[in-house]
């Protein structure tokens, strides 16, 4: 089986930004990319929802309407029970190490987002993201431009 690679929500605006920027087309080549070499390309829900409640609170529909299509284009990974009992063991972790990855009073995406790559269950799984500090702690997570799809 080949790589699985999770879009963090960064990416997944970027990719699904109706407005056309330089980042958002290379964004959308290099996932054109990877789903021409037949990676597995997933959607994590909670990149979705950090993603979707920004568009509707904006009243962004045709934002909204792009990040609809690519989820019925790609897989999507739900949240499970697994993946948030792992998020608070994340959690915990990060701060009984003095690393936190966000506020205490917050649900800490990043967390449930690493978590869902943990609980998975594959061995080759990488988080595509333009922000490697907090999730590479704890998943293997790599900038998107650095992931290929061969």
């Amino acid at each position: 089986m080949s790589r699985a690679v999770l879009l963090d929500a960064g990416l997944l605006g970027l990719v699904t930004n109706p407005r056309r920027s330089a980042a958002s087309a290379a964004c959308a080549h290099w996932l054109q990319e990877l789903l021409a070499a037949e990676m597995r390309v997933i959607i994590p829900e909670i990149a979705d929802y950090e993603v979707r409640r920004e568009l509707l609170r904006a009243k962004k529909m045709k934002g909204l309407a792009q990040l609809d299509a690519l989820a019925d284009l790609l897989e999507y990974l739900p949240i499970t029970t697994a993946a948030m009992r792992q998020a608070a063991q994340f959690w915990a972790t990060a701060r009984q190490t003095g690393q936190p990855t966000a506020g205490d009073k917050t649900i800490d995406s990043d967390m449930i987002l690493a978590s869902q790559a943990h609980t998975l269950g594959i061995t080759d799984v990488v988080i595509a993201t333009t922000n490697v500090g907090h999730l590479s702690r704890f998943v293997s997570a790599d900038l998107w431009r650095n992931i290929k799809g061969s």
